[in-house]
């Protein structure tokens, strides 16, 4: 949500004054856009990269609030869960060296954050889920010491009038409950944003919404939540149940989930807020006193304070978002499929590849989204979360014909998508050197079906073969795992297996 916010109780106007605020937002919003206010291009991306603390047993450490202390750096914050760490890098031109300017960045950042940690016997993993967390962990004590994150604890346990249920079957069942939204703490992300114009806005979203399973499907790095071996990314599932304000007769009418796929292609931004407003009932009906169409009727720029923070309560993966940047409005898509890690190289490879295909498909004078269904996308969400690289997607045909097959994700992206990707990152006139290297990352996996889950599992499985037991097995993964983390070289390089004492 990124704003402070007080704890507080509500009474039954608040959200009433809220709704009528969020309207005068909506229209003020289009007020904006046909006044063509907004920022104009400026090819602007950003990057937030949530991780975990973690002690020498790779166990999880309970103390961001000591070592962002020790940090004493902006670009660093609190995360949901007390084991958690947001890095936020400062926003760049997508254009010549700027791959190698971030990775150069994340490391020297990631390395102080890393050695301060170590003050207090932690260290920083980038990991979708932290395989070692626990039930146990999963307490609302265990969220940061921050008001925002109680009150939206409070507010969603209120809505949903019954403790949070966790039902995933993958290569094992995972069944559990939970009395606060603590679990949703386990999913650690990549976060992309991109800057663009209001025109431009819905053919980028539409083609983040297109990718987003080929993303997921290649990235995967979440195989283990609690114990137990489920989907190859298991962070959507998680965060869907996990912020699921809906008891079972909600879900069993149809009501939307807060995290959300999203259920049509969009012909422009105002359809995804107005959506917002129109499906999912305020969470936190905090009321700012700036009267949004007032102060466009006066020529300033309207901060929509609650549209915003009622933006930040519905989880879609990939949100419009709204901000103001030197007095002038602008528009972002923030992809938030990609769970973190396993590599700085890793993480640069996933970013080269998103900003490509999203500038290239975008682009397209046919769209791949006008030739399949919205339920397509979806499906394939889904299929790519659950097998991670041996995903088959469905994608449409070649040439005029029409009509959908299903391919390897591998294929796909080897025979159509990487070259697609690299018109992309040529059309941001990033460097040409660096669009090799890291969507050659990319093809790599590809070539070695290998990746952050299926190089966990793989390692996990000799460990039982060794003879450990499942504990031990996933902490020793997880051990060698923040080894070869900080050594720094790609997954899919990455020997399977414990080296013998």
């Amino acid at each position: 949500m990124g704003e402070k916010v007080v704890a507080g109780a509500f009474d039954l106007s608040d959200r009433q004054r809220y709704r009528r605020k969020l309207q005068q937002c909506l229209e003020a919003l289009s007020g904006l856009l046909a006044e063509r206010r907004f920022d104009r291009p400026r090819n602007l991306m950003g990057m937030e990269i949530e991780l975990n603390l973690t002690g020498a047993d790779a166990m999880p450490k309970m103390l961001n609030g000591q070592v962002l202390e020790r940090i004493a750096s902006h670009d660093f914050q609190t995360e949901l869960g007390m084991f958690n760490l947001e890095v936020n890098i400062v926003p760049h031109h997508l254009s010549g060296r700027v791959l190698d300017q971030l990775a150069e960045e994340l490391r020297t950042g990631l390395g102080y954050a890393d050695r301060k940690a170590g003050e207090v016997d932690a260290g920083i993993m980038m990991i979708g889920i932290l395989p070692t967390l626990g039930r146990d962990d999963m307490v609302r004590s265990n969220l940061s010491d921050v008001d925002r994150y109680a009150l939206l604890n409070d507010q969603m346990l209120a809505a949903r009038g019954e403790s949070f249920s966790l039902d995933i079957e993958g290569v094992e069942r995972l069944v559990a409950t939970a009395g606060s939204i603590t679990p949703e703490a386990a999913c650690t992300s990549l976060q992309l944003h991109l800057q663009v114009t209001p025109e431009r806005f819905a053919d980028v979203w539409n083609a983040a919404q297109t990718v987003a399973a080929v993303q997921v499907a290649l990235g995967a790095n979440s195989p283990f939540l609690f114990g137990r071996e489920v989907w190859r990314e298991s962070r959507p599932p998680l965060f869907e149940q996990a912020t699921d304000t809906r008891p079972p007769e909600l879900r069993n009418q149809g009501v939307r989930p807060r995290t959300w796929f999203g259920e049509k292609w969009i012909g422009s931004v105002e359809e995804l807020f107005e959506e917002n407003v129109r499906y999912f009932p305020p969470l936190l009906p905090i009321c700012d006193d700036e009267e949004p169409l007032r102060v466009l009727a006066d020529g300033g720029v309207p901060q929509l304070k609650e549209l915003v923070l009622h933006n930040g309560t519905v989880y879609r993966w990939n949100r419009p978002v709204y901000g103001i940047a030197d007095g002038v409005p602008h528009l972002r898509v923030e992809n938030r499929v990609l769970p973190a890690g396993p590599t700085v190289a890793d993480v640069i490879a996933n970013t080269a590849l998103y900003y490509g295909l999203v500038r290239a498909l975008a682009g397209e004078s046919r769209p791949v989204w006008t030739r399949m269904p919205f339920s397509a996308a979806a499906e394939n969400f889904e299929t790519a979360c659950r097998h991670g690289i041996e995903a088959e997607l469905l994608w449409p045909r070649p040439g005029r014909s029409g009509g959908l097959t299903r391919v390897p994700v591998t294929k796909l992206v080897r025979d159509e998508l990487l070259p697609l990707a690299a018109a992309g990152l040529d059309g941001w006139n990033i460097e040409p050197a660096d669009r090799d290297h890291y969507l050659g990352i990319i093809e790599e996996r590809c070539k070695r079906r290998t990746n952050g889950a299926s190089w966990q599992a793989d390692t996990y499985h000799r460990a039982r073969e060794a003879g450990l037991d499942r504990g031990a097995a996933l902490a020793a993964m997880t051990r060698r795992y923040g080894e070869l983390m900080q050594g720094g070289d790609p997954v899919h390089t990455w020997p399977a297996g414990i080296p013998a004492p």
